[in-house]
């Protein structure tokens, strides 16, 4: 197996303090992480797992109430 290849957004610069998830493709699933924190481990989700993440967060369906939307 061959490092993982860690990604973030490009607009995880935009003066956020660095506060980013970062993702990448692992063996069998899509691993995410904290940016700040990667030596803390990883979460690890199925293509079809990450895929309903991306498009509920797409949809706003995870804003917390109170919280802004971006």
């Amino acid at each position: 197996m061959t490092s993982p290849q860690w990604r973030k957004s490009s607009r995880s610069s935009d003066g956020t303090s660095g506060q980013c998830v970062e993702v990448a493709r692992l063996d069998d699933a899509i691993g995410l992480r904290d940016s700040k924190a990667p030596s803390s481990g990883h979460l690890s989700l199925s293509s079809e797992s990450f895929a309903a993440l991306v498009a509920s967060v797409k949809r706003n369906d995870l804003n917390v109430v109170g919280s802004t939307a971006y």
